[in-house]
């Protein structure tokens, strides 16, 4: 029996013994030795004593320390911090606390907002694992290699300084379904290495012209100089333009690629893949044209203000294998606007710069206007195509037509006149 179930069966069974005589207390005494596990004399103390007693008193409390964090606004505020920031982990999400709660709708009691501040991750784990859930889920892979300019452009061996900002890794992420046929919308990101300062944006198709115009507007939004640009060894990326675009300058940028087939080799890209586009976009077909620059204003406006300078994540400090175990070391979660004002390399104008615009900012309506712009997205992505009209009147005809003459079968022939009126 639990401690609280034995507290329970003694405040019923001790008005019962007060009340019986000799021989009915000796009964009730071996019953309650024998169904709690008590020596004979504490059984007896027990049951004599009154509800004010020091003995049931310290019965009664409950074990260790006074809970420091069981207020329920604790707990409110929590899980309304990990649902709007997409559902983080615990140290990450303990530095979101102190940086999200002064933006926080409505009031907080200040024991509260001291508890807030003071938490600790484990203790954060421990309160929210009843809401914690898992998933996952693949996307189609469509890196396909572009054998002609691998001799140019050569593969990273860690030649980069990987403390300065400005080496970037980039990756395409195609919204295409459960198929690669036809045009769809595409997603180039990239990802500083020194401070994990991101950048998206969208493309139709994967034509080399695109995807250079899209680099270009992502170098402009950079708040520090591009150094460095790898990428896989996707045809988007080894081509001639974005060759001459970096090399044909007068202060060229190191252009690098990854090997062929190692896919760790842009592991920081590959991550940003899952926690900046997926988890948001989804696995959807984006087969419009339109949609393009409806997720360019989104990528560029409170997209880009909302994960740089709201949304920490943690940095691989180094990596040890000892035997059979590999360890890891990172460093304390951080925003990339807060690496950003921590780096040596960066102007002081451009960091007054960040900081007069962050103060400006409120993460909440900026999230708030994320999901009215990402409904509209995927509304439109919803939205049936001419083709799938088509299509749907297809199938439509065949079924009514079926219906007539007894429910006779239509023959090829009789499919395809119908395919040819309908232009399909």
């Amino acid at each position: 029996m639990s401690h609280e179930s034995i507290q329970e069966y003694i405040a019923k069974i001790k008005p019962r013994y007060k009340k019986a005589g000799k021989l009915e207390k000796g009964i009730i005494i071996k019953e309650v030795c024998t169904i709690c596990e008590y020596n004979r004399k504490y059984a007896i103390r027990l049951l004599k004593q009154t509800d004010s007693s020091p003995l049931v008193q310290s019965i009664s409390k409950k074990r260790g320390p006074k809970a420091k964090y069981s207020h329920p606004t604790i707990i409110q505020i929590l899980q309304y911090l990990w649902k709007v920031t997409n559902l983080p982990c615990s140290k990450r999400l303990k530095a979101i606390i102190p940086i999200w709660l002064p933006y926080y709708p409505y009031p907080i009691p200040k024991k509260v907002e001291q508890a807030l501040l003071s938490i600790s991750a484990p203790t954060i784990d421990r309160l929210m694992k009843p809401w914690r859930s898992k998933f996952m889920k693949r996307g189609l892979a469509t890196t396909k290699p572009g054998t002609i300019l691998k001799k140019h452009i050569p593969i990273k061996t860690n030649q980069w300084d990987e403390s300065k900002p400005g080496f970037l890794e980039a990756d395409s992420v195609a919204h295409c379904g459960n198929s690669m046929a036809g045009m769809f919308v595409f997603t180039v990101n990239a990802v500083d290495l020194a401070t994990g300062w991101t950048l998206q944006r969208a493309v139709w198709g994967k034509g080399e012209q695109g995807v250079k115009r899209v680099v270009e507007s992502m170098e402009k939004a950079l708040p520090f100089p591009l150094l460095g640009f790898d990428c896989d060894n996707g045809s988007e990326f080894l081509n001639w333009h974005l060759l001459k675009f970096f090399s044909q300058r007068k202060r060229p940028i190191h252009y690098t690629r990854s090997r062929a087939y190692h896919k760790n080799d842009n592991a920081h890209i590959e991550e940003k893949n899952w926690t900046h586009v997926r988890q948001y976009l989804g696995y959807e077909r984006f087969d419009k044209i339109e949609l393009v620059d409806l997720m360019n204003d989104l990528y560029t406006t409170e997209w880009y203000l909302y994960f740089n300078f709201f949304i920490p994540s943690t940095k691989l400090l180094f990596k040890e294998r000892i035997n059979s175990k590999t360890i890891k070391k990172y460093d304390n979660p951080k925003t990339p606007f807060q690496r950003l004002l921590e780096s040596p390399y960066i102007d002081q104008k451009i960091k007054n710069k960040l900081q007069n615009l962050f103060r400006t900012l409120d993460p909440f309506q900026l999230q708030k206007n994320m999901n009215s712009k990402i409904k509209a997205i995927i509304n439109l992505v919803n939205q049936p195509t001419q083709y799938t009209e088509n299509l749907l009147s297809v199938i439509n005809t065949i079924n009514t037509y079926s219906q007539k003459e007894e429910r006779k079968k239509v023959s090829k022939k009789e499919r395809r006149k119908i395919l040819e009126s309908l232009q399909l």
